[in-house]
């Protein structure tokens, strides 16, 4: 682990301190290879100052055990019809993957705690079929959770509950996790299932609203994988009750629950459940992370250098793009009020987030902030990016003429012949008509 990489987890950690997670973990994780990782990830948590609730399903196990014993099983994961046979194999097999997960969590010198935490009842009748053993949570015991967790123990919550009378009855243990976070207010949910996160055209979608999520179950539930779907419905009704932040993870992936918690891109998809991007004013102690975050681009003669002293004398122009409280863009939006023109410059988004259009939001923003100035026109100065600019943004190339005198002067200088990119603004609160 490099030295940048502590400084990057240091600055989350006074947002999570003491705060209460809830880690989901599937059975299939549990009986994974990197099972052991994940225990040392707790541990890494824990030693933060961070409150775990560990939640564990138990799908994989009951299957393998029914089949050893030649049982035929009515549901394997809690969401289904659970019959008697079925329920007796379902306990045996979540108390094996409970013990399996107490002895490493001892391992690791985690303190470890079976909380019986969960009040139950029937599922009832659903469609007209009675779900037999198959249980829905009634209430959460915050207190005995609370109790565990402010003496530094995790409490272990397996996936099954209990009535007033003692009954006991098969929960899903996705459903548990949602329980548990709403009445403990946690500030995360992590499903670790064997699943890389939801997929769209062969690649990972790193951020869905609630309501993205909520889209995907109702309308898009073919695209993604069978047990994702509990998850991202549970995860979007997370965050419609209060949860800030639900991450599904491939528990398969060695440092993936680290790897998501600590940095601002992730390995995974997170449901968020307000506005995690804001673009705000640059202060005086961003200036330092501006001139990092481009730094490789001036190198690559993309931006022109700027030093800090250039960006001070000129703050109130620069703008900042964060995503969860962390920088990955910028933008600059210069004014020339005689000539009612404005220049977009220092255009910039972190290469670890290209393609998810923050570009176009930032120079939509650029052109909307010179409308409100007045300016009836904004130009671009690029030598490498002008595609973008006329394929995104609507520019057109102009000449050198084009330009205020006084940016004409400078970019004569300036020797770097860049194209020149130039598009009229609309009024403020007109609107576009659009194209056929």
């Amino acid at each position: 682990m490099k030295v940048s990489d502590l400084r990057g987890i240091l600055q989350y950690v006074p947002r999570f301190r003491e705060k209460i997670f809830v880690v989901a973990i599937d059975g299939e994780i549990v009986a994974s290879p990197n099972f052991a990782n994940i225990l040392l990830d707790l541990a890494v948590l824990r030693s933060l100052s961070i409150k775990v609730i560990l939640v564990h399903g138990a799908a994989q196990q009951i299957a393998q055990l029914a089949a050893e014993r030649g049982v035929a099983i009515s549901n394997s994961d809690g969401t289904g019809i659970t019959d008697d046979a079925t329920l007796k194999v379902s306990i045996e097999a979540a108390t094996n993957v409970m013990t399996e997960i107490m002895q490493g969590l001892t391992s690791v010198d985690l303190r470890a705690a079976y909380a019986n935490a969960l009040i139950a009842h029937p599922a009832g009748i659903l469609g007209g079929v009675d779900q037999l053993n198959t249980g829905r949570v009634e209430r959460v015991d915050t207190k005995s959770l609370h109790l565990f967790l402010n003496e530094g123990i995790i409490p272990v919550i397996p996936p099954m509950g209990y009535d007033g009378e003692g009954k006991t009855f098969r929960v899903n243990s996705d459903g548990i996790a949602l329980e548990v976070a709403e009445a403990m207010q946690a500030m995360k949910v992590l499903f670790l299932s064997a699943n890389e996160g939801v997929m769209v055209n062969g690649e990972i979608v790193g951020q869905l609203s609630m309501a993205e999520a909520e889209e995907f179950v109702k309308k898009k539930r073919g695209m993604i994988a069978r047990n994702l779907i509990s998850k991202l419905e549970h995860g979007a009704r997370a965050c419609r009750l209060g949860v800030a932040r639900v991450h599904l993870l491939d528990g398969r992936h060695d440092e993936a629950l680290l790897s998501e918690v600590f940095s601002h891109e992730g390995i995974g998809t997170m449901i968020y459940s307000n506005e995690y991007q804001q673009i705000r004013r640059v202060f005086k102690k961003d200036v330092r992370a501006i001139m990092t975050l481009i730094r490789q681009s001036v190198h690559n003669e993309e931006l022109v250098k700027r030093t800090r002293a250039d960006i001070l004398a000129h703050l109130e122009d620069y703008w900042v793009l964060e995503l969860d409280r962390n920088l990955i863009g910028c933008v600059a939006v210069h004014l020339f009020p005689e000539q009612q023109m404005a220049e977009l410059a220092c255009l910039y988004v972190s290469k670890s987030h290209e393609g998810e259009g923050h570009g176009r939001k930032l120079m939509a923003f650029a052109d909307q902030l010179a409308a409100e100035k007045g300016m009836r026109k904004i130009f671009a100065l690029s030598t490498q990016a002008f595609n973008f600019f006329q394929q995104k943004g609507g520019f057109v190339e102009v000449g050198a003429d084009e330009l205020p005198a006084e940016r004409r002067r400078k970019y004569e200088a300036s020797a770097r012949n860049s194209k020149i990119m130039l598009k009229a603004l609309l009024p403020t609160g007109a609107v576009e008509t659009p194209r056929a």
